[in-house]
């Protein structure tokens, strides 16, 4: 069946139009957006006569002189035709009707409408109506029986229903369809149609395929497909001889089907690919006419729908293949990019591939090399159906589900000319785009929506301008530019407008720039660029301009107009977006296949040192979907959403993977909503995008309000707990990863937020510690104690020797002298590893800070503050805290002079502020500019290990750490530096209250971390009752049990000691409480100063449990050892 595509031409204004032919054929009669109904004497009629029916005209329908409109003002009505004079109102809806159609006679006319409703209604007596209700969303289309006994009409509930005209009742209901809200964001407008004549069939379009339901027994009895067909068919039509079928779809595919033989044997595509949303055939069969969503009318020209009488064969056609990859997208850069349609202006090309006279049955093969399972075409009038034959076997199959095909003998075996390729069949690439515009055909248009401010692009009658509008007008005024050039493309940033033009016969491409922030008079600069390249893409960054252009070149410009680097490209640009010094660009890499789009990647930074941060790498992206949108976070990092709604960002910690962080389209209510980007956030985490109801791409006017979505990575079970907490904290690690890479740029960063961002991530890790203690997971225990800073690590130990898991506090004390040990090392070389840069100001940090310290201390401080305060939720018995944080808040001015005289003045040792060598940037490394060299912590005094002990004596024998208790007052929980070491032990011994425990230390080595020695603790706080009894009585129970471990003498002391009388016991904690001074007093002191750290709360503590509970023997067995693990859990060295 050859036919000729006509050229299109316009009709309405954009939007929604339809079409029908009168009953002579002579008229071509159209309605659309514009209110008018126009008739047309042949589609090269340049004067068409119009009538106007309304504001809008969403149907029509036209029989018997008799032409019937739906129109905006909620009615339906006569016009007289080809006159045109208005000929009274037929009905009214509560909103406008949908679609309107008339019986075969002319004598009835049905209307569906957005109210839900289908009203049937007499011509001639408009007051003789039936209501026909059941539907439960707007009605999508309405088609009468020929023989008038039924009517069909589909919903936007997903249903479609036949009813009994007369009793006003569902004879069947179909859920064929998707649901939808309403009629302008339905999928496909499901436009049904009952075959004239014999009213044997009833056509439903579902989604790709139309559907054949036979009338009387209402059965599924056939499908019509059509392997290219990708997009859901919107509208479906009768040939007049009730033979052929003819569908359009959402994606500008025109196709035809032999009914009998369910072969296609037309395929057609709009020359720009927009939807088909009206199709009507001439009552001569040899024409069909067609309408699109942006107003244009289309015609399908020599279509032979007569039958032969011969076996002649009707030649099934075959599609050419593009001539280049550029030919399968449209020219318009519209926002359907990924139909796979191929728009050859020309009628498709038939060339029979064997057969070696007429009878014989020929077979055609596509020129695409591909068989499309399309057999011999038997145009007898008596035979209604056919064989299929497949190219290579010897045998017949049915073709699709067609039960009742007759088999056909092969009149000669076939050989293929060429070999058949059934592979996957490469998808047309995507075109180059610019991020944040909306397509080029709209005549009001976004050329630009960024951080910056907006670009609107007006081409219609009046004028061709371009406004320019900031969202803070401190940056600039808004502009209006008349665009005389005809720019298609925009960039904004806080320096200068960037315009592009594609080139013409005459004119070369140009890239105008409007360097609005210049200090001198000259603000605008012009480059021609050369004959024969285009601009495809351009950007901005801080001082420089990007353009990529279609030779697969890339041009750097100066801000001023200086031109810089040139380097090529690996591929035909898609995008590409600037930032700072950092430039993106995604590109084809290579042809993708099946849908799928082969895209790579290149991220360059610009600065004192240039260099490429990601060379070529693929490109990840959902199945089968494209990019939508690419940019950078306000913070830098880069980020895109593909056509999917997945959101993925750069993972710089991780080797600079991309990782998915928010899926848009779980937010939306239907599927033919969308969320159009604007821009990223990372802190505070908001993804800033427009709503788009039933559309990709929001409408210039009114306004779009933008909307900010969370982000949530895709974490398996996030529903639980314990999903929760690791989605926050990789989360928020992931987050925060700009922070290293601005400060290695030399940017100043904001070291609160830094420091804030940390302490999150370690109360995250705390909480999740106490929910596997409870879970009895200590493997995973000690995981997380991996990812802890070295202070969290010793609450965790704390929090697990209250929780009697002696097991796990010994490994964790063995992960806390690790750490310990590492920070010792990497002190030496942490001054030279700061970079030297000047430090610029970015306009990411608001603190002015001299280098990387100030955080770590702050974040130090915060982290503990919070994180204890988390342990104390869990016990009631924990310690306060709260002094641990005050003496943390000043930083140490001597940190580095080890060899200072120490004197034991409380108040400067006591506020030593410290650098956190573990804070975690992205996943856990050490920063390189964390502060002070520091002393590792308690587990270091207590157990002088084998391995760090020569470490430290090897590099600085003058600072072997040894404990220097402050006398009077001990501490509890203050961090100990370089300040409380000594050089020598010498000066130590004279210094130590008691070197007897500290002497016992040196020659035990081997003592693991958990059993510290009480004495230990006794340097460090207050005694107890029990220390002061330990000590006089220790040598009698090592000369009682020799072979004791350090841990076995404080069991047994411990049993010993509750074996004594209450009044006893009571007595040595008097004498403790004489010796520490009166702890009543320093509670009042610390409450009143606020200040001062907290030993003496624990003498308190300590008496007031050991006089609570005086006959308590079991909370005094947990009380004991717990106070000894947090003796070094909260003296941090």
């Amino acid at each position: 069946m050859p036919c000729e595509r006509k050229p299109m031409r316009y009709d309405h204004s954009e939007g929604h139009t339809e079409v029908c032919f009168d009953d002579s054929g002579k008229f071509i009669v159209t309605c659309g957006n514009d209110g008018d109904v126009r008739i047309w004497e042949s589609l090269d009629d340049d004067d068409p006569k119009f009538i106007t029916v309304g504001e809008k005209a969403y149907s029509l329908a036209l029989k018997k002189g008799k032409l019937v409109t739906a129109s905006s003002n909620n009615t339906v009505q006569i016009h007289t035709f080809p006159d045109g004079d208005p000929d009274g109102i037929l009905t009214r809806f509560t909103t406008h009707a949908t679609h309107v159609a008339f019986n075969s006679s002319g004598s009835r006319v049905a209307a569906g409408s957005s109210d839900f409703m289908v009203k049937v209604v007499e011509v001639s007596d408009s007051s003789q109506q039936k209501t026909l209700r059941g539907h439960e969303a707007p009605v999508l289309s309405v088609t009468f029986d020929p023989k008038d006994d039924f009517l069909a009409s589909a919903s936007c509930d997903g249903s479609v229903v036949v009813w009994n005209i007369e009793e006003q009742t569902q004879v069947i209901s179909w859920p064929l369809l998707q649901k939808t809200n309403d009629f302008s964001n339905a999928k496909s407008l499901c436009r049904l149609a009952w075959q004239p004549g014999t009213a044997k069939f009833l056509a439903v379009p579902v989604e790709t395929k139309v559907h054949l339901y036979e009338r009387g027994s209402w059965d599924h009895v056939s499908t019509l497909s059509d392997d290219l067909l990708t997009q859901p068919i919107n509208v479906v039509a009768w040939s007049p001889c009730g033979k052929f079928l003819a569908a359009g779809s959402v994606g500008g595919s025109l196709n035809v089907w032999d009914v009998n033989s369910k072969l296609c044997v037309e395929r057609q595509k709009h020359e720009k690919g927009f939807t088909v949303c009206s199709l009507a055939w001439h009552p001569s069969g040899s024409q069909i006419a067609y309408t699109d969503t942006e107003g244009c009318l289309g015609l399908l020209d020599g279509l032979s729908t007569s039958t032969s009488t011969t076996n002649t064969t009707k030649q099934a056609p075959e599609k050419k293949p593009a001539e280049d990859y550029d030919a399968l997208f449209d020219d318009d850069d519209d926002d359907r990019l990924m139909d796979e349609g191929l728009s050859d202006t020309n009628s498709p090309v038939k060339k029979p591939v064997a057969g070696d006279d007429d009878d014989d049955d020929d077979f055609l093969m596509p020129a695409t090399g591909r068989v499309r399972n399309r057999g011999a075409i038997l145009d007898d009038e008596n035979s209604l159906d056919t064989g299929s034959l497949r190219l290579g076997q010897d045998k017949f199959g049915d073709d699709d589900d067609d039960t009742g095909s007759a088999v056909m003998p092969a009149a000669a075996p076939l050989v293929p000319l060429r070999p058949v390729y059934e592979g996957p069949l490469p998808s047309a690439p995507q075109k180059a785009f610019q991020p944040g515009s909306t397509p080029a055909h709209l005549t009001h248009r976004f050329m630009m929506w960024n951080s910056v401010g907006i670009v609107r692009g007006y081409n219609d009658e009046q004028d061709n301008a371009i406004d320019v509008e900031f969202h803070d007008t401190a940056v600039h005024h808004a502009m209006h530019l008349t665009n005389s050039l005809g720019h298609t493309m925009a960039d904004l940033s806080q320096e200068a407008v960037l315009l592009a033009c594609p080139s013409t016969d005459e004119l070369a491409s140009k890239l105008q720039c409007l360097h609005f922030s210049s200090w001198d008079t000259n603000k605008e600069w012009m480059v021609d660029l050369p004959k024969g390249e285009d601009a495809r893409a351009l950007c901005l960054g801080q001082g420089w301009v990007a353009v990529a252009t279609s030779t697969l070149t890339l041009r750097l410009f100066s801000i001023g107009g200086l031109q810089r680097e040139i380097f090529s490209l690996p591929g035909p640009v898609v995008c590409m977006v600037g930032h700072g010094e950092q430039l993106l660009i995604i590109y084809h890499r290579a042809t993708g296949f099946d849908g799928e789009q082969a895209l790579g990647v290149q991220l360059l930074q610009f600065g004192r040192r240039k260099r490429q941060l990601i060379n070529g790498e693929p490109f990840p992206l959902s199945l089968k979907s494209y990019l939508s949108w690419l940019g950078f976070t306000a913070e830098g990092t880069p980020c895109y959403v593909d056509s999917e709604g997945v959101v993925r960002m750069l993972n710089r910690s991780l080797g600079n993977t991309w990782t998915p962080v928010c899926n848009t389209r779980e937010t939306c209510k239907s599927k033919s909503d969308h969320y159009w980007v604007v821009g990223v956030h990372e802190n505070p985490q908001q993804l800033r995008c427009i709503p788009c109801k039933g559309s990709r791409y929001p409408p210039t006017l009114p306004r779009p309000a933008v909307a900010i979505l969370p982000f949530k990575l895709p974490l398996c079970q996030t529903t639980t707990e314990k999903g929760q907490m690791e989605e926050q904290l990789w989360r928020s690690v992931l987050f925060h990863n700009h922070y290293s890479f601005l400060s290695s740029s030399g940017y100043e960063i904001d070291e609160e937020g830094q420091s804030r961002s940390q302490k999150e991530q370690q109360e995250l890790l705390m909480k999740m510690f106490a929910l596997s203690c409870k879970l009895e997971r200590e493997f995973r225990c000690v995981e997380l104690a991996e990812l802890m800073t070295q202070n969290v690590v010793t609450l965790a130990i704390r929090y697990a020797s209250r929780s009697r898991r002696m097991a796990l506090a010994q490994r964790l004390s063995e992960i806390a002298l690790e750490k310990a040990n590492q920070v010792q090392e990497e002190e030496p070389e942490e001054p030279e590893e700061e970079p030297e840069y000047s430090r610029r100001t970015s306009g990411y940090g608001q603190s002015e800070v001299t280098g990387g310290r100030c955080s770590n201390r702050r974040y130090q401080e915060e982290e503990e503050e919070q994180v204890e305060e988390l342990g104390e939720e869990d016990d009631g018995q924990e310690m306060d805290t709260e002094e641990a944080a005050e003496t943390r808040k000043r930083v140490n001015p001597f940190a580095k002079e080890a060899g200072s005289p120490v004197k034991p003045s409380l108040t400067p040792i006591g506020r030593v502020g410290r650098a956190n060598p573990f804070k975690m940037l992205g996943a856990g490394k050490p920063s390189a500019s964390s502060g002070q060299p520091r002393v590792t912590n308690i587990l270091d005094n207590m157990t002088s290990s084998k391995k760090s002990a020569p470490l430290r004596s090897a590099g600085k024998p003058n600072k072997d750490p040894v404990l220097k208790p402050l006398a009077p007052r001990t501490k509890t929980k203050t961090q100990s530096t370089l300040l409380q070491m000594t050089g020598t032990k010498a000066s130590s011994k004279k210094t130590q209250a008691n070197a007897e425990p500290a002497a016992e230390q040196q020659k035990q080595p081997d003592v693991p971390p958990p059993a510290s020695p009480a004495d230990n603790t006794e340097n460090k706080r207050p005694k107890t009752g029990f220390q002061l009894w330990l000590e006089e009585n220790r040598k009698t129970i090592i000369a009682d049990h020799p072979d004791l471990e350090e841990t076995d003498v404080i069991k047994e002391a411990m049993g010993r000691f509750r074996t004594l009388s209450a009044e006893d016991r009571l007595s040595w904690t008097e004498r403790a409480k004489g010796q520490t001074g009166d702890a009543a007093d320093l509670k009042k002191r610390k409450r009143a100063e606020g200040e001062e750290g907290g030993g003496g709360r624990d003498v308190e503590n300590e008496n007031g449990r050991a006089e609570a509970d005086e006959n308590s023997a079991k909370k005094k067995k947990s009380l004991d050892p717990t106070s000894k693990l947090s003796a070094f859990a909260f003296n941090k060295s």
